[in-house]
């Protein structure tokens, strides 16, 4: 068991004020009064649903160790160490990676952020990396990984506790490499302060996240909030395509580095076909065959491989174990009913342009006789305002349209679907109907397939459950279709 001196944990710490012993002995940290006790360390934050601060006479109690505020409490507990700072989070950050060693030192590590993408960016990175023959672990929406252990996710990028954890338990296992998405809460909310990054990869930036960050100036600033802090040391790589690309470069001391199908760039690609079984790609003057399709896989494939070579990896293996490699679950993945004929494609798209990338490349693939019917809806307890453009969106790109439930979470799923229907323009209408209940929905959609046709199943992808009223019950949209094509098999 870990067990180090306060004073210890404090060194890249800004303290405002200390009062009690420093020399009591750490033996975990916490951001939950409810973990407190002998030996603890909490973390009093303040968070978008309630304040750590009100609970720290409950958490002292209890006999926990120290405190670290930024507001001392009226009566201070003489057995206690009261650590006075200026943020929490920040401050619980930079102690979580002194406790664990500072294990992102010991490792490689390659952040990857923005809208979308990051998903895949990430793990094709860590099989690439695999492939090459390191031990290397993966932080991600999906899953986390170390090596082939598989840890389950709950957060795109964990709290700095165990995040910082993770990190330690992939030194321990001889991992010299770890590739992590870095959302843009996880700057917000210094999850990711404190940790040496040896380069960044910048994806792209469309609507997200308003519901927590406000504005999409804020949005922007978290993500380039990552970038500003990589230590010259690093790299930071870009996306020259994206407009927002070269914002996150404009401050950063790390070496900057870019990616581009579209015009001069550190790595350059050219499109030269994207079809149905992959996309066949010339990176830097060598000509590719990929599995991955689509534009947008484009992108990702050029992200990667510019780290991997960023890095010091030889440009030829890089390309070439990238060739075999697939995409990440539920990004777009294929679900074969050959009895039907229909092919569904389950994805993550819970963005507007997340789910135009995927329909734009369906029709890119699609045969002109083929048809594309879509099942999509948006979360509770999120951004209302994508709400009415991704119908629009889906209507406007697809033959066919099933709206329904995605996590409605606390939200009334009706309500929902009808900000929906709002964005649904006169012309489009005859193409939608709005079915509530996914699993319905979705066998309402293969219903109106016809033989070669495409169903889309957009919005969870990876996801294995539904959060209705804070209830998170089993559901799987590729198993859900997979079933769905098997019962019409019979």
């Amino acid at each position: 068991m870990i067990s180090l001196p306060l004073f210890s944990l404090l060194t890249d710490v800004a303290v405002l004020a200390q009062h009690g012993p420093a020399d009591v002995l750490i033996t975990g940290l916490t951001l939950d009064s409810r973990e407190a006790g002998p030996g603890i360390a909490f973390g009093a934050l303040r968070g978008t649903a309630t304040d750590g601060h009100k609970f720290i006479e409950i958490a002292v109690g209890q006999g926990l160790a120290a405190v670290i505020c930024e507001e001392l409490p009226a009566t201070l507990n003489p057995a206690t160490a009261y650590v006075l700072v200026q943020d929490s989070a920040a401050a619980l950050a930079h102690m979580a990676s002194a406790f664990h060693g500072h294990p992102s030192r010991q490792l490689q590590l390659i952040g990857i952020t923005g809208t979308n993408g990051k998903t895949t960016c990430a793990t094709l990175l860590h099989k690439l990396l695999r492939e090459l023959g390191y031990h290397a672990g993966l932080l991600s929406t999906v899953q986390n990984q170390i090596d082939e252990e598989v840890i389950p996710s709950t957060h795109t990028t964990p709290d700095a506790i165990r995040l910082n954890a993770l990190l330690a338990r992939m030194v321990a296992a001889g991992c010299t490499h770890a590739c992590m998405e870095v959302s843009s809460h996880a700057v917000a909310q210094h999850r990711v302060t404190g940790l040496r990054f040896v380069g960044g990869v910048f994806t792209n930036l469309t609507h997200d996240h308003l519901d927590y960050h406000g504005t999409f100036d804020n949005y922007l600033k978290a993500k380039k909030g990552f970038f500003d802090a990589l230590p010259k040391t690093a790299f930071a790589l870009t996306n020259a395509d994206d407009k927002r690309g070269s914002v996150m470069l404009q401050n950063t001391a790390a070496r900057r580095e870019t990616y581009s199908l579209r015009g001069a760039a550190t790595f350059r690609a050219r499109l030269i076909a994207n079809e149905v079984h992959g996309l066949h790609l010339e990176i830097d003057g060598r000509e590719i065959l990929f599995r991955l399709i689509g534009v947008f896989n484009a992108y990702n494939l050029l992200a990667v491989y510019g780290a991997a070579v960023l890095l010091g990896e030889d440009p030829t293996e890089v390309l070439t174990i990238l060739s075999g490699l697939t995409t990440a679950p539920g990004r777009f993945e294929p679900v074969v009913s050959a009895t039907q004929r229909v092919t569904g494609i389950i994805d993550y798209a819970h963005t507007p342009d997340a789910l135009e990338n995927v329909l734009q490349t369906l029709h890119e693939i699609r045969q002109p006789s083929q048809q594309i019917i879509t099942v999509v809806g948006c979360g509770g307890n999120r951004d209302a305002a994508k709400r009415p453009i991704m119908a629009n969106l889906a209507a406007r790109l697809s033959d066919k349209v099933i709206l329904t439930a995605d996590n409605p979470r606390f939200e009334d799923p009706n309500e929902i679907l009808a900000q929906m229907q709002a964005g649904v323009t006169v012309p489009d209408a005859t193409k939608v109907r709005t079915v509530p209940d996914r699993r319905e929905a979705i066998r309402a959609a293969v219903a109106l397939a016809g033989p070669d046709d495409i169903v889309l199943v957009a919005g969870k992808g990876h996801e294995n459950y539904q959060e209705i009223r804070g209830v998170k019950a089993p559901f799987d949209d590729k198993l859900v279709l997979t079933e769905i094509f098997l019962e019409l098999n019979k």
